[in-house]
């Protein structure tokens, strides 16, 4: 099997040992993104859907350097240490996905790199 990694200096670099994403036979899998800022190397604070922004905009970066866009994504998950967030995020998240949105899960976890409060995983596929 053969695959490529994904590189975006427009995204945040890995904080563990990871590839910010990683193509094989078609499929585009990107890593959970977090509210990290790629140029300042700081979080965005402030409520989740400011959060949720950030993340989503990682998400696009890391996609374009694939030659992809959000209209690839077929798959997502969500990880948020409050359920009670739920709408929120779902509010900001539903702009990138004005028609046929991917499939998705969302969990309620209790902890979260850096101590973020949203993270955000995808599947894209080139076809």
């Amino acid at each position: 099997m053969s695959f490529s990694t994904i590189v975006s200096n427009n995204a945040p670099a890995p904080v563990g040992p990871y590839s910010q994403a990683v193509e094989a036979n078609g499929f585009v899998y990107c890593s959970g993104q977090i509210p990290l800022d790629a140029k300042s190397g700081e979080l965005v604070t402030g409520d989740i859907q400011a959060q949720t922004k950030k993340v989503m905009e990682n998400i696009g970066e890391v996609l374009k350097a694939a030659q992809l866009s959000y209209k690839n994504i077929i798959k997502s998950a969500i990880f948020i240490t409050d359920m009670n967030d739920f709408a929120k995020v779902n509010e900001i998240y539903a702009e990138y996905f004005p028609e046929n949105p991917p499939a998705r899960s969302c969990v309620e976890v209790s902890k979260l790199p850096k101590n973020v409060n949203v993270e955000i995983e995808v599947i894209a596929f080139r076809g």
